[in-house]
């Protein structure tokens, strides 16, 4: 089915979209997603998208139990619903650092009301942002950025919508998606991590390996094979050339290193700066949609007439609306007493927050919210942020908390801005209107940031920030940048190597995104990736037919759907396993028996690909179905 005939489909279906009941769903998830990924995010630094699995449960809830017959308001729930994801990981990566500089200095400069407008300003700025990038990224874009949940997400929508095979086959997928997680994260029966050492004596110093996550899987088939490569090669340059050449001229002290001690030491800094300058980059070639974009909305803000006769499913806030709020916003940070902003950080926040709202959304579009290296741009801005502070001579500890907070604002934007263009890119396939996705991800934002504020507060007085159950390994990270930037101890020279890298790259005519985020995330991650971008591939060259390729491509894009789904839901429910206790320990700590049995890696490797090659073959089958009919 095509984009336009969806969307018109939708159109004359029902039009019920923002209901109370589809914002009470989505303010209910977001609290949920956004409380969860706290955690999970505290415990392991990366949180998992709520997108997918917010649209398959409403889907269960509205359609299933309710009987609503509905795509606009499922679609609704889940814009709301997956507004605390993101918001928990902005919120995540960087404030941890405050309660953490807290207990070190006996001064307290966190409050909860503090992390409340922190978290909703940026949250609120995300969304906002994204209105004049609305046509240049979604629209006009449509067809060259793939955003791959977001697409997914309709899928998921649409196959719950026609019901029969489609939907079936997107909830085999969930449900053997939701099994392996639980194997292999809660009962831990088979590592998720596949890795080798490289302690060879001519080439050592790194490892290879692989996560055999389901949702890697889905997202490499939906972003395909030339952008997984893209990541790979990233990853290939850092972890088999970057870090043995360190390991063979670094001496004793990085010899002694494991590999990922060495990636975390200096080839994260390159790709911290590898990623900045993809983004800047980036924003240069986005230059002329942006102005395209911002021009159309100053015409339809001029033009009443054409504003109130266009399309419902091209209708965005007005700027009446968004510059009120922008304006808002920037009083309330210079409000903000407790935080040392002024003038020169409130200024730093809005033009950070811009550009990364911009980088964020386009970069999302390439390689999905899950995969968004938030902290990287998080890290580019600190790097500034603190350089100009200094200079400034905002030092001390209020220079260090005005950094983090500037950071917070930056880093929740970039998160709610990914999020935002992936839920518009929905709406966009299944015929929403997105001025009413813009409320709904405002209205999930600001009931998230309340249950952020809580569930933060909550852990740190419990468990603590920066212990073994809740170690914060984000947040600790920009704490160390913030305080190597003041007492000028920052690697620089890493971080302009980064920034080289990827002037290399876009020379080349290499995509630089992709390939800067490579850099900068464990080889895991790309190698997991470009399992299913290597299925694609294969799918792509089995026939050159147009509609015999679309079909094989869609079972496959609804199945990788619903194995990111699965995943998503039992990540999201382990980590509430994690948080109830029993007895000594958790939930979670009973359900895990990896200390009694558990499977060798290798064990993952054959299951991995196991799952690639039934990919495939539900592939196959589909097309198999085409050709006969």
């Amino acid at each position: 089915m095509s984009r336009k005939n969806a969307n018109s489909e939708s159109q004359k279906g029902s039009l019920r979209e923002f209901t109370g009941l589809s914002v009470f769903l989505g303010i209910l998830l977001a609290i949920i997603f956004g409380a969860a990924n706290a955690y999970l995010g505290l415990r392991v630094g990366l949180t998992v998208s709520a997108s997918i699995p917010a649209a398959v449960i409403s889907m269960g809830i509205v359609r299933q139990v309710l009987r609503r017959d509905s795509i606009l308001e499922n679609n609704m729930v889940q814009t709301i619903g997956s507004a605390g994801e993101s918001l928990a990981a902005g919120a995540i990566f960087t404030l941890p650092a405050a309660f953490l500089w807290e207990s070190e200095w006996g001064e307290s400069y966190i409050s909860f009301w503090n992390i409340f407008f922190l978290t909703a300003i940026g949250g609120v700025l995300g969304v906002i942002f994204m209105i004049p990038l609305r046509r240049a990224l979604i629209v006009k874009e449509d067809g060259t950025l793939p955003y791959p949940e977001g697409t997914a997400c309709a899928e998921v929508l649409k196959a719950g919508e026609e019901g029969g095979a489609s939907a079936k086959t997107v909830f085999k997928a969930l449900g053997l998606s939701v099994v392996y997680k639980f194997l292999s994260n809660g009962l831990k029966i088979f590592p998720e991590g596949v890795s080798y050492g490289i302690n060879t004596k001519y080439f050592a110093g790194t490892a290879v390996g692989f996560d055999a996550l389901p949702s890697l899987m889905g997202v490499g088939y939906i972003v395909g094979p030339k952008i997984s490569a893209y990541m790979l090669a990233g990853a290939a340059l850092a972890w088999l050339v970057l870090m043995p050449l360190l390991n063979m001229i670094g001496g004793a002290d990085i010899q002694g290193l494991s590999p990922s001690e060495i990636w975390g030491s200096y080839i994260r800094y390159m790709g911290a700066g590898a990623v900045a300058t993809g983004g800047i980059i980036s924003l240069v070639k986005s230059i002329p949609m942006i102005v395209s974009s911002f021009k159309e909305s100053m015409k339809s803000l001029m033009n009443k007439e054409a504003s109130s006769n266009s399309e419902r499913t091209d209708r965005d806030l007005s700027f009446k609306v968004s510059l009120p709020i922008i304006i808002v916003c920037i009083v309330l940070i210079l409000l903000m007493r407790s935080i040392p902003f002024g003038i020169i950080g409130t200024i730093l926040i809005i033009v950070f927050s811009f550009f990364f709202a911009t980088v964020s959304a386009r970069m999302v579009g390439i390689i999905g919210s899950s995969n968004n290296p938030v902290s990287g741009m998080t890290i580019a801005t600190l790097l500034v942020s603190t350089l100009v502070l200094k200079n400034m001579g905002i030092i001390g500890h209020k220079g260090m908390i005005a950094a983090i907070a500037v950071g917070t604002v930056v880093c929740v934007v970039a998160a709610i801005s990914g999020d935002v263009s992936q839920d518009l890119k929905t709406g966009f396939i299944v015929g929403a209107t997105p001025s009413l996705q813009q409320v709904g991800e405002i209205i999930g934002v600001i009931s998230s940031a309340l249950a952020i504020g809580g569930v933060m507060w909550l852990l740190n007085t419990s468990i603590g920030f920066g212990t073994q159950e809740l170690p914060a390994p984000q947040a600790t990270l920009m704490k160390l940048i913030i305080e190597g930037v003041m007492s000028g101890n920052l690697p620089w020279n890493l971080v302009i190597i980064g920034v080289f890298i990827a002037v290399m790259a876009e020379l080349l005519g290499v995509s630089v995104l992709p390939f800067a985020i490579g850099l900068y995330l464990p080889i895991n991650t790309s190698a997991g990736i470009m399992f299913g971008g290597a299925v694609r591939y294969v799918v792509d060259h089995l026939k050159k037919d147009p509609k015999e390729k679309e079909a094989a491509t869609t079972s496959g894009t609804l199945f990788s759907a619903g194995l990111i789904a699965g995943e998503g839901i039992t990540g999201i429910l382990l980590a509430v396993f994690a948080i109830i206790p029993i007895g000594a320990g958790t939930l979670a700590d009973v359900l895990d028996i990896s200390s009694k049995f558990q499977f060798p890696q290798e064990v993952s490797v054959i299951i991995y690909v196991l799952l690639a090659l039934l990919i495939f073959s539900v592939v196959y089958k589909n097309f198999s179905k085409k050709k006969s009919e």
